[in-house]
């Protein structure tokens, strides 16, 4: 599951590679709980080579930029193609200065490439019923719900796509908070949206917003079977993929989801995520990358990055590794596997001491201070563990202490609550699994714990520590030396 200085060129292709924003049509708790966001955020990773596409005579020239144009023009703008994507629409954004008929191409192309401020200036003010429809989009994008609503009822008003412009009005009100205005009005469809992804889409929506999750899912296959490039309905669908724990699932709907232009801002979050948590970091790099260079002060983003950062500088050596694991093996074998006087292996079983590592954390003073154990027999360990490259008392230092808890200043209620599973912080994805690698199953586990110890976790970073402080504040508890 899941638990994000950019590349010029792609490190890995989509093929190869990996919350939450909330989506923009799916609640969702913190990304850690996958999040879902339809603002663009640049290109995601490289695409397959497709034949070269003229950009510009298709947004200058064509005689109207419809759906069937957009479509052959999106499809173009992968891999390669989304740069000369890209420098095409800031092409036609600087003819448009001059040629105001290029204004509302303008807008729907920088809208495409994550520009949604550029676009919502440009496209202010047009009554073309198109261009009211891109603006809506572009103010969707930015969270301003009641004014898409009205943008998406103007573009069908002036005829634009009716149908599909009423569905996304609904969209807009729903994320707006009016849940049953939103329902109503895509039923006012009748059978004209029954027939459109959209409205699969939306009243999946709907049911999720209402916590149907399976209702929900049908809805968004639903939408997937009859427009497989619906990106929302993908999203979706990765992120409640992601909630099950199917991560393979989810990595492929999230890289269809962003396999075209726009590229929603919480799929390359939530995909970085899901790379990361694979190890893969220079993809989870390079989607949190693409956030920033659009969105400069996304917080989740930039604090991803940093968690990122912080796991490349870490080196593991696979040699290293194995030598590490053999000591481990050796250091749990019991003392009754090897030859020694029945005199020192009584006096170890009195002492508590059955395996070799126990050894290593003990000094010989201690050892001879144990019942009946003398310097015979203190020879007789030394000699043992010196076969075996050891030593007595050699990882005392390292001898591990289990912090007491002392719960004797807390409530009943906050004693009630450490003894309760960790499952109960409602934590994310990356957070819940980092848990799971130190073993703690309880916030009492966690409460002995220091910010430092939490840190030294494989994938655990600032974010994950934040996010857990913050859950223990609402408990009016916290880690230990916080």
């Amino acid at each position: 599951m899941f638990t994000p200085s950019s590349p010029e060129s792609e490190p890995t292709p989509f093929s190869a590679i990996v919350p939450p924003e909330q989506p923009q049509d799916q609640s969702a708790s913190h990304l850690s709980s996958p999040q879902m966001s339809e603002q663009p955020a640049s290109q995601p990773p490289a695409q397959p080579t497709v034949p070269s596409f003229d950009f510009v005579a298709v947004l200058r020239d064509s005689a109207t930029l419809g759906r069937e144009e957009l479509q052959r023009m999106l499809s173009a703008a992968i891999g390669a193609g989304a740069i000369d994507f890209r420098k095409a629409v800031e092409q036609i954004t600087e003819e448009a200065k001059s040629d105001p008929g290029l204004i509302v191409r303008a807008g729907i192309g920088q809208f495409y490439i994550g520009n949604a401020t550029v676009a919502e200036e440009l496209l202010t003010g047009t009554n073309d019923g198109i261009g009211r429809y891109y603006l809506g989009q572009a103010l969707l994008s930015q969270e301003r719900y009641e004014d898409a609503a009205k943008e998406f009822e103007q573009a069908g008003k002036l005829g634009y796509k009716p149908t599909e412009s009423t569905l996304r009005r609904s969209g807009a009100i729903r994320r707006a908070g009016r849940l049953e205005d939103a329902e109503e009005l895509i039923r006012s469809t009748g059978a004209d949206g029954a027939r459109l992804a959209e409205y699969s889409y939306q009243m999946g929506c709907i049911l999720s917003d209402r916590g149907d999750t399976f209702g929900a899912i049908e809805y968004f296959e639903r939408a997937v079977d009859m427009d497989p490039h619906h990106q929302r309905a993908l999203f979706a669908l990765a992120v409640q993929n992601s909630r099950h724990g199917d991560d393979e699932e989810a990595i492929q709907l999230y890289e269809r989801c962003l396999s075209r232009p726009p590229y929603l801002r919480g799929a390359l979050l939530n995909l970085g995520l899901l790379y990361e948590d694979k190890e893969n970091y220079s993809a989870a790099q390079y989607c949190f990358e693409r956030v920033l260079k659009y969105d400069p002060g996304n917080e989740r983003a930039i604090l991803y990055l940093k968690d990122i950062e912080a796991t490349s500088d870490m080196y593991y050596d696979e040699e290293s590794l194995k030598e590490q694991q053999r000591l481990e093996q050796l250091l749990a074998r019991p003392v009754t596997d090897f030859e020694l006087s029945v005199r020192s292996r009584n006096c170890l079983a009195t002492m508590g001491i059955d395996t070799l590592g126990q050894l290593t954390e003990i000094s010989e003073q201690e050892l001879l201070s144990g019942k009946n154990f003398g310097e015979t027999s203190l020879i007789e360990v030394r000699e043992l563990m010196e076969v075996h490259g050891l030593s007595i008392g050699e990882y005392l230092h390292e001898k591990q202490r289990e912090p007491s808890f002392d719960n004797r200043e807390l409530t009943a209620e906050e004693q009630a609550a450490v003894q309760l599973p960790i499952s109960d912080l409602n934590l994310s994805v990356r957070s819940r699994k980092c848990m799971a690698r130190l073993g703690i199953t309880t916030i009492g586990e966690v409460l002995i714990r220091t910010p430092d110890e939490l840190l030294s976790a494989k994938n655990f970073g600032v974010t994950s520590l934040n996010e857990i402080r913050n859950k223990l504040s609402e408990m009016n508890l916290k880690l230990r030396n916080d």
